[in-house]
């Protein structure tokens, strides 16, 4: 399987990254950078930490647009870090920015591989949109696309009626979406929007098990009682990493009377990207709402065609959060015994 993956790193980008390099069956092609959770520079910083902590530092970042389309970019500090990360801190990484922009690594990459290439997007669409104004045969060039976004008949985590990445580049998910009308059903990007993502919820229990499970030396302990911004000190240094960038993430959940929780939405897209979980979907026609005011970012479903117009997505209607997590931090633990035993012994 192999992915092109756009995000905007962010926690739970993070965490779908760190899955997506845990799986020997997937070859990452490459990362483009979008801003949204933080900027676009931020954002290409953290991927290569990320791949220089799971040893990938080879795999090529792309920076790509650093403000939305036609409105002004707004970030999340609150939610995901002032660097995206949480409370975690990463060496930068070895490797550099890519002297190609995001927008060139996707055409000329899909160009090369017809048919061969999963898109992978878990941040706001920018910079897939540009790319589809410079190639529209992208979509019937791609071997599959796989998109976090939106929310249909479920209540939005940015306003009443939208979801943040659609929020963020309204207009940029309007022309995605345009661009795949009338495609075969199996091209149609699969949409895994906030009904589906929410229910991968993350507990501190999960944290315990990926510690356990990866060969920690001490139990990894996680909890609503603990001060606000304790750190890990968990033997592996992957395990520190996402235990870090995890309590940020539940203590933000809390604070929005959510539960000591994390909804991990991205690593769900991940793993459908990758083929390794089962789910659900249905054809639908979406159109996402780009004028100001209150209901900007809102995305709508016509599942039974009464505007005449021909499906341009599959929204994901079911999924297994047990089998997901079963999948995830089995295939992350995984790879951290094996960095452990590639770094050997401590002295």
């Amino acid at each position: 399987m192999r992915i092109i993956f756009d995000n905007d790193t962010g926690i739970d980008d993070a965490l779908a990254l760190v899955y997506l390099l845990s799986r020997p069956d997937v070859d990452l092609a490459a990362i483009t950078c979008s801003a949204g959770n933080v900027s676009a520079e931020q954002v290409a910083r953290n991927n290569l930490a990320l791949l220089r902590l799971c040893g990938r530092p080879q795999v090529e970042v792309a920076a790509g647009a650093g403000d939305p389309l036609s409105i002004p970019l707004v970030t999340t500090p609150e939610t995901h870090g002032e660097q995206g990360l949480g409370y975690a801190e990463l060496a930068a990484g070895s490797a550099h920015v890519s002297r190609r922009s995001a927008v060139d690594l996707w055409i000329e990459e899909v160009r090369r591989a017809p048919g061969q290439l999963t898109a992978l997007l878990t941040a706001p669409l920018t910079n897939f949109a540009l790319a589809l104004r410079r190639d529209p045969e992208l979509p019937r060039l791609l071997k599959r696309t796989v998109i976090m976004g939106g929310c249909y008949f479920y209540q939005g985590n940015t306003t009443p009626t939208a979801e943040w990445n659609t929020h963020v580049d309204p207009h940029a998910a309007a022309e995605v979406f345009a661009a795949f009308e009338g495609l075969p059903e199996e091209q149609l990007p699969i949409v895994c929007a906030l009904e589906t993502t929410e229910r991968i919820e993350l507990q501190p229990a999960h944290v315990a098990r990926l510690a356990r499970e990866s060969g920690c030396a001490e139990e990894e302990l996680v909890g609503p009682e603990d001060a606000p911004g304790a750190r890990s000190t968990a033997s592996s240094p992957l395990v520190r990493f996402l235990s870090d960038a995890l309590r940020f993430y539940f203590e933000f959940h809390r604070q929005y009377d959510q539960g000591y929780v994390a909804h991990v939405h991205d690593v769900f897209a991940a793993a459908v990207a990758a083929g390794t979980v089962e789910y659900r979907a249905r054809p639908a026609t979406v159109h996402v709402e780009t004028a100001p005011g209150p209901l900007v970012g809102t995305t709508v479903a016509d599942y039974r065609g009464l505007w005449g117009r021909k499906p341009n997505a599959r929204i994901v209607s079911w999924n297994d959060p047990p089998a997901v997590f079963d999948e995830v931090l089995g295939s992350i633990a995984a790879l951290a015994r094996q960095l452990e035993g590639q770094a050997g012994p401590v002295r």
